[in-house]
């Protein structure tokens, strides 16, 4: 199925030269029709299927889609607008912090899609660590998997400079031990959110990602 055309890319580029309320208001219907309708199809759509491997997923759709505006109370820059639209696959929506989700944002100029754990609570970063520690046969394996390293390549995130003692010999066969964050990232193109199968596109890089996520969360919340 189709969701976007072109004008969903010109709102965003046009957007970006005119970031601010005026030309917004004057362009909302434009948003409405080739932006936000499509979007939200293609996140329900989304949500339903994946649902079929992760039945505890959100289905509240309003509620895994990130709003447009920015929170400009604490930012040096004012623009109001974000220039691209996003959404997360969670069991909770946006505001959840301890799920291994899904993420995708796609603007003018980065398009992209990815999941894991982005945030991470200390307690959780013992949880994980412990986990690859013990299992780190099965943590390799699925990084290794060929559909996820086709997708992906591999796991990133920042890394504490400093581990405790019982890992800094580990982190000599396992390095990412040391990540304080656990995720991966692929960027898409124009021509793939255009597609009439940027559905089915979209879904294959979810799944690819799917039994790392179970292994997170399986740590977390063990």
């Amino acid at each position: 199925m189709k969701y976007f055309n072109p004008a969903f890319f010109k709102f965003f580029e046009q957007l970006q030269k005119n970031n601010n309320r005026e030309w917004f208001d004057q362009n909302r219907s434009t948003y409405e029709k080739e932006v936000k309708q499509p979007w939200r199809r293609l996140v329900e759509d989304l949500t339903e299927k994946l649902a079929k491997d992760i039945p505890e997923i959100n289905r509240e759709v309003s509620k895994s889609i990130f709003r447009i505006n920015r929170d400009i109370r604490f930012s040096a820059d004012k623009s109001p607008y974000k220039n691209n639209v996003a959404a997360v696959f969670s069991r909770k929506g946006t505001k959840d912090d301890d799920y291994p989700g899904f993420y995708m944002h796609v603007g003018s100029t980065e398009i992209g899609v990815g999941g894991g754990k982005y945030t991470v609570s200390k307690e959780q970063l013992a949880k994980i660590r412990q986990e690859i520690f013990y299992n780190n046969k099965e943590f390799k394996k699925l990084l290794a998997d060929k559909t996820f390293v086709e997708k992906y390549k591999t796991m990133v995130g920042e890394k504490n400079k400093v581990l405790p003692p019982d890992y800094k010999e580990f982190a000599k066969e396992q390095p990412l031990i040391a990540n304080k964050q656990f995720w991966y990232w692929a960027e898409l193109s124009r021509k793939d959110m255009l597609s009439d199968k940027v559905d089915t596109i979209l879904l294959s890089y979810f799944k690819a990602g799917l039994k790392v996520n179970r292994f997170l969360w399986h740590a977390i919340s063990g």
